[in-house]
């Protein structure tokens, strides 16, 4: 048994003072408001659930589609330096069978144990039955409509490992695909779409619970015709994705958005290759991708993913976008478990797998645990 105490503690969305958690083995036994009992006393700062990132192409010079075993585990252990403890690894549009191929590769990666490392908890498959006029980053002649037989090839290769899968409502045989998807247990998010307002509800009535970086690559929100992000902002099923790294989105939206939704908003970070790494040149799902400044872009301009980190997202959120802490740390916790029905993960409950991160007051991760084992951030992952 090993307990932990520290000025505040996030539990269900709700900071509590003076209390401790108590881990037994990998799970946590109990959360008590008594400080004065915890072997552990962390005289500053305040606990939180392990943070869970639901939308990841790559880590510290990593490429989930195209890393080694060794990659992914080193990236892995990069990624809980963050404070990061589950996360879903993300492919972005190929051909289907090229897709399908990858996720057979990379299958027996998401559970290889890992010292010091995350947990991977399956596939973000952010295409290929996405929109061309809507194709961001991605390949538009790689891009297919979702028919049943295209959705079976990619879940049968992934062997029951497929979270979420990204689509546009608006393509042909989609109603059907999310049903498909839906009634396998993966969660849809709606993304990359020119979906109107018509499409976008029949998208969430068809099953969609999910929408991949609001405001990016969909229509602007109209008043007439408000479009995918604004049924998003007003249907209560709809968990919103969003990238808050100053680049994607203005600080003022990012407010909108948690003001009309502060209990839906999931903080992702589309964080490619180059997260934590210098500027210079890097790839994203086969292609080259160069980033200038922390911001990656193809060679056309395009914006390419992020270099985030959900620990910086979760303070850009709190210092320059003025959410409230306790939103912008339940959106990258407590929200984004419930967005896949994760339910062993993402608060600071009896019975939850005990990922604990220690927070000092300036937000920044100083101690992790996953799985009651603390990390050793001093770890020479690269």
């Amino acid at each position: 048994m090993t307990s932990i105490s520290a000025p505040r503690l996030l539990v269900h969305g709700r900071f509590i003072d003076g209390g401790t958690v108590h881990l037994h083995g990998e799970r946590i036994a109990q959360v008590t408001t008594d400080a004065t009992e915890a072997e552990l006393a962390l005289a500053s700062g305040f606990l939180t659930a392990g943070l869970i990132d639901l939308q990841v192409n790559g880590f510290a010079g990593v490429d989930f589609v195209s890393g080694s075993r060794d990659d992914w585990g080193r990236a892995r252990r990069a990624i809980a330096r963050t404070g990061v403890t589950s996360f879903v690894p993300t492919f972005i549009t190929a051909p289907v069978d090229e897709l399908a191929r990858a996720l057979r590769r990379t299958g027996e990666f998401l559970e290889a144990p890992v010292a010091n490392g995350a947990r991977a908890l399956g596939f973000h498959l952010e295409g290929p039955f996405l929109s061309p006029e809507r194709k961001g980053a991605h390949d538009e002649f790689a891009m297919c409509d979702p028919t049943p037989a295209a959705v079976e090839s990619l879940l049968t290769a992934a062997d029951g490992r497929v979270l979420i899968v990204t689509m546009a409502s608006e393509r042909q045989h989609a109603l059907t695909a999310i049903a498909q998807l839906t009634s396998a247990g993966v969660t849809v998010s709606l993304g990359h779409s020119n979906a109107d307002s018509n499409n976008a509800c029949a998208g969430f009535a068809a099953g969609a619970s999910m929408v991949t970086h609001l405001f990016n690559a969909m229509p602007a929100l109209g008043h007439r015709d408000p479009g995918l992000a604004g049924v998003a902002l007003t249907d209560p099923r709809a968990h919103l994705g969003l990238i808050v790294d100053l680049h994607h989105l203005d600080a003022r939206i990012v407010q909108l958005v948690f003001n009309t939704a502060p209990d839906r908003v999931v903080l992702v970070t589309d964080a490619i290759a180059a997260a934590t790494m210098p500027d210079g040149e890097y790839e994203l799902g086969g292609s080259s991708v160069v980033v200038h400044d922390g911001l990656p872009r193809r060679v056309d301009g395009t914006i390419a993913g992020s270099s985030l980190t959900l620990d910086a997202a979760v303070r850009n959120a709190v210092n320059t976008c003025g959410v409230p802490l306790v939103h912008a740390l339940d959106a990258a916790t407590r929200i984004p478990a419930e967005t896949i029905g994760a339910e062993g993960i993402g608060d600071l409950e009896p019975g939850l797998l005990a990922d604990v991160v220690w927070w000092s007051d300036d937000l920044y991760p100083q101690r992790v645990w996953i799985d009651g084992v603390e990390v050793d951030l001093t770890d020479h992952f690269v």
